[in-house]
């Protein structure tokens, strides 16, 4: 349920209000937007509305929301959530890329890569400090010292960090360097780690699972935002099909039907879904044409080399290639790449 208030509506009008809901078992998540502002009354198990509740001081209309997903909807807040992390800003009608490496493998690596991604346009490093992979034997990830790289590189270069917690015991350890929590797609249904993450005031970025649906990728979401964390960025990155000339199979349809049924900002990783540095660029601008906001892409110094996913990362060249693309493309769309500041 959500209960729509005037927009010049006192605090004390929203905490009586509030106060209501509360002794029916409501859990209630305020929601400031551009339009209007909502309580969004969550949880309850009686499921009934308080009398009079619409009498109230403030109180414009209250309406049921048909989605099994509530905070994400779009019928709470039907104007786009923008976030911003350091230098990045997703959404608002502007085009964000957000690239590094797969993995943070030494020092000399990750700050090489974050001085190409950011010479060609990109505001925000990626790069897995914990790896979960699907051998145990692969590269896992250089851990603590990883984050220390990171730090160490967006204090050169200035970029957000993006990286990933697969852990509720390190989230608190992986929050104090990230800019942007990275949930992975294996970790997209690990209800604990949304919990845990949910618990934080800093951006998420949760992956879709591997073979999820749109609605559990959407539920995911709503274990986050339900624990008081509203910045959630949703991540297409290819699902597991019978296909095997791909990776995964990136999911357009996925992106258009996530911006019309949520508010929050779309990202689309490329890298991932097609597994191949030749199929990056083409899924790349068909992610931005079915609606994405921005691009998580796989940049590496040398992906011959490579301790993770070598064959589908860009070169810094080919990486200054697909920008150029997405610069030209953007216009078209009636959208802007963002460098870190508008035009």
């Amino acid at each position: 349920m959500i209960v729509v208030m005037d927009l010049r509506v006192g605090e004390g009008e929203l905490e009586a209000v509030e106060h209501v809901l509360e002794e029916y078992g409501y859990r209630c998540h305020l929601i400031r937007g551009e339009s209007r502002i909502v309580i969004g009354a969550v949880g309850s198990a009686k499921g009934e509305v308080p009398p009079a509740l619409e009498t109230m001081p403030g109180v414009e209309k209250v309406m049921r929301v048909s989605q099994p997903f509530k905070l994400v909807s779009r019928e709470v807040k039907p104007d786009d959530t923008i976030i911003t992390a350091g230098n990045l800003r997703l959404g608002g009608g502007f085009v964000s890329v957000l690239a590094g490496p797969c993995a943070v493998e030494s020092e000399a690596q990750l700050n090489e890569a974050a001085r190409a991604v950011k010479e060609h346009g990109a505001t925000a490093l990626r790069g897995g400090a914990f790896k979960p992979r699907t051998s145990p034997y692969a590269f896992q990830g250089l851990m603590a010292r990883g984050l220390e790289y990171l730090r160490q590189a967006r204090a050169e270069t200035g970029l957000a960090v993006v990286t990933e917690v697969v852990n509720p015991a390190d989230v608190e350890m992986v929050a104090a360097t990230a800019d942007i929590v990275q949930i992975g797609a294996r970790n997209m249904q690990n209800y604990p780690l949304l919990r845990e993450v949910g618990q934080l005031r800093k951006p998420i970025l949760l992956k879709r699972g591997l073979s999820a649906t749109v609605e559990e990728w959407l539920m995911a979401a709503e274990y986050v935002m339900s624990e008081g964390n509203y910045e959630v960025i949703l991540c297409e990155r290819g699902i597991r099909t019978f296909e095997t000339y791909t990776r995964n199979t990136l999911d357009v349809s996925a992106i258009a039907l996530a911006k019309r049924l949520t508010h929050l900002p779309v990202v689309a990783d490329p890298s991932h879904a097609g597994g191949d540095w030749r199929l990056v660029k083409p899924l790349a601008l068909a992610s931005l044409a079915a609606g994405a906001d921005g691009l998580l892409i796989e940049v590496h110094p040398d992906p011959a080399r490579a301790l993770c996913d070598g064959p589908q990362s860009l070169t810094p060249a080919h990486f200054a290639e697909l920008m150029a693309d997405v610069a030209t493309l953007a216009p078209v769309l009636g959208k802007r790449l963002w460098r870190g500041e508008a035009e």
